[in-house]
């Protein structure tokens, strides 16, 4: 066992974590001797004769708490600033948790502790406490708690080693974006590709001392030469190493083959749901979603199947008469942007020179001020894990602290691809003693500044950071005391995207434009016709984009219920079947996707990945309430935030849709915002 050290930062419960002390060396000590004195605690816990929810429930949530924020760094600092040392370390400990988590799951004596209370103190609760014994009380029948003593271990062997799985996973995925860079020395093949990565791409090349450009794999090179680049073998080579990440085929094949990792995931998942005496992982993922079950979920996918199909084939269609051939997979997205900019004269590179991201944060900030009553404002004495990296702070209308956020905004080698939001420190006010506010990551993935430039987004980049600001507003502005049912904590996980994906919205108005959106050299306003323009690009090829989701979360859905222990998991000959079904665009065989689809096998979205869309619906839906009364309509947003924001998951998210809304969500407002025909 290791000690617990008095000099660990990890360990400092200061408000906000040290990361200019952490090291790698810090993480194994720090979380496993924090674990081994909460062990100690709860079997004081287990031990009590007549627990109370002051007595169990109380002193747990304060556990969780506590190791919530001594491991949150360490996930954080993996996923942003990767290296050997800090990857090993937290390898190490996710054992450790994951033994302590089930171990807590399983605990019999605190089921009849929380069942006890249920019992004797449940009408004494109030609502938001008699939620978080429901939760509780749920958890434990989901892991396990009620199975024979040989299950019960089988299945806490199963979450170990899925833990170690999913990061696996992750590792793969990584090292095959920092394994692979294309090296090109004639200027002809670089036509169309922003100059901001050529920059970047120069610079890396005499870092290695070669003579002109050396490319990698971060997401923002990526997408702009698969949109800009006109060079077609230049597409393709970007396309094949982005589509055959971490798989058996394409420039690393094998190298970092994540076929095993899946197939062993979701054996596990499956065996795992079937000593629930579930008939699958997708069957047990439900248990505590909002949709209630497999063919409820397949319906509702394959109804946005019928009405977008029928769009997706007259896009594609429309497509390649505007590029007069048939279209390969690698230049779909370069053809749909000169097609866009042909309709719209507008593309998103353009558009980099009138959003720079200082400007595009204060017009962020400002939707959020007016609609929520906060103010948010920089501090630059904090502690971060990297210079680019900014922290903010969050505070109430009187001047009143609410909560605070970081932001690292730009790609970098040795991070995460993707954006995100996270928990840094989640609210906690139990016993009636001062609140702990919540401190959110935001993540996202931008091209970085160049020289004196500030760094410039694309469109997409901004509805991208509206997004995690969502979620991040969903964290910050809770009100909930509980940490397992504070901010997205306890939220149906197919609810959890509503508030991100309702932020997109204000990515799209032109009030919101006409503040965001300002040359970087003139000054000058995005021109009104731009904005129309850019605007109505929102309903360009929904059909493509929708049936894209679709695929995904058709397959996702698929593997996690039809899994068969005789057959394996049949990922690539389940994806051919969605295909069929709904996919229009030709996808070459060696299309490895599955391989890199971090959100189902790294992730939280395994059998889940119909949030999206599900969320998108309701999300949909409430915006329609402020279209009916105004986008910074006051008394809607404070029924949005009092609602749905600060609930956390104190409350069914259907009921408390009903009661922000006024009736039951539909899909009409989502394919009237598409511009497809129910």
């Amino acid at each position: 066992m290791h000690p617990l050290p008095n000099d660990n930062p990890l360990l400092e419960e200061g408000p906000l974590p040290r990361f200019d002390a952490i090291r790698p060396e810090h993480v194994v000590p720090a979380v496993s001797g924090l674990i081994a004195a909460q062990r100690a605690r709860v079997a004081q816990i287990e031990a009590l004769t007549e627990p109370s929810f002051h007595t169990l429930v109380e002193p747990l949530e304060e556990l969780r708490h506590r190791l919530g924020r001594v491991w949150s760094p360490v996930a954080h600092l993996n996923a942003v600033m990767n290296s050997e040392p800090l990857r090993a370390a937290y390898n190490e400990c996710l054992p450790l948790l994951s033994e302590f988590h089930t171990d807590l799951a399983q605990s019999e004596p605190l089921y009849r502790g929380y069942f006890h209370i249920s019992e004797r103190e449940g009408a004494g609760l109030d609502a938001v406490q008699r939620q978080v014994v429901e939760h509780a009380l749920r958890d434990f029948r989901l892991a396990g708690v009620a199975l024979d003593p040989a299950r019960k271990a089988r299945f806490k062997a199963i979450m170990m080693e899925l833990s170690r799985l999913s990061a696996k996973f992750e590792e793969n995925v990584l090292d095959a974006i920092g394994a692979w860079s294309h090296h090109v020395t004639d200027r002809g093949q670089l036509a169309g590709v922003n100059a901001g990565i050529l920059e970047q791409a120069e610079r890396r090349a005499h870092e290695q001392q070669l003579p002109g450009w050396l490319f990698g794999l971060d997401q923002p090179t990526y997408v702009a030469v698969m949109t800009d680049g006109e060079s077609e073998p230049l597409r393709r080579a970007f396309y094949e190493a982005w589509a055959t990440r971490a798989s058996d085929r394409g420039p690393s094949a094998g190298q970092f083959d994540n076929g095993p990792v899946m197939r062993d995931i979701l054996r596990l998942r499956h065996e795992a749901a079937r000593l629930l005496d579930f008939a699958s992982y997708a069957d047990y993922a439900l248990a505590n979603r909002m949709a209630h079950s497999v063919p409820e979920v397949l319906d509702f996918l394959r109804q946005l199947v019928r009405a977008a199909r029928p769009a997706g084939a007259a896009e594609l269609s429309a497509l390649e008469q505007f590029a007069g051939r048939t279209l390969a997979a690698w230049d779909v997205s370069y053809y749909s942007e000169r097609l866009q900019k042909s309709r719209f004269n507008i593309s998103q590179e353009q558009l980099r020179e009138y959003l720079p991201l200082p400007r595009v944060l204060a017009g962020l900030f400002e939707v959020a001020e007016r609609l929520f009553d906060v103010r948010i404002r920089e501090r630059a004495d904090v502690p971060l894990w990297h210079p680019s990296a900014r922290y903010f702070e969050v505070h109430g209308v009187r001047g009143e602290p609410l909560a605070s956020f970081y932001l690292d905004a730009y790609a970098r080698p040795h991070k995460r691809s993707g954006a995100w939001m996270d928990d840094c420190i989640g609210r906690k006010a139990l016993g009636g003693s001062d609140p702990v506010r919540p401190v959110a990551y935001l993540v996202c993935n931008s091209l970085p500044p160049s020289g004196e430039r500030p760094a410039l987004l694309t469109h997409d980049d901004v509805v991208t950071l509206f997004h995690e600001f969502g979620h991040g507003l969903h964290h910050m502005l809770t009100r909930v005391g509980y940490p397992s049912l504070a901010g997205i904590n306890g939220v149906a996980w197919d609810a959890v995207e509503l508030p991100s994906q309702f932020m997109e919205n204000y990515a799209w108005q032109p009030e919101v434009l006409a503040r965001i959106g300002r040359h970087i050299s003139t000054a000058e306003p995005i021109p009104e016709a731009t904005q129309r323009q850019l605007i109505a690009t929102r309903s360009f090829q929904p059909g493509l984009r929708t049936l894209r989701q679709l695929e995904f979360a058709l397959l996702d859905m698929r593997v996690h219920a039809e899994y068969d222990s005789a057959n394996g998991a049949r990922i690539y000959e389940t994806l051919q079947q969605v295909r069929a079904e709904v996919a229009v665009v030709p996808i070459p065989e060696w299309n490895r996707y599955p391989h890199s689809f971090s959100h189902i096998f790294a992730g939280g979205y395994a059998a889940g990945y119909y949030s999206y869309k599900w969320a998108e619906v309701l999300a949909a839906d409430a915006f329609g309430a402020f279209l009916e009364r105004g986008a910074f309509d006051h008394p809607t947003a404070q029924r949005f935030l009092e609602c749905i924001l600060a609930r956390g998951g104190s409350r069914d998210p259907l009921d408390a849709f009903v009661e922000f809304r006024g009736r039951k969500p539909t899909v009409d407002a989502l394919l009237r915002q598409y511009g497809i025909a129910a």
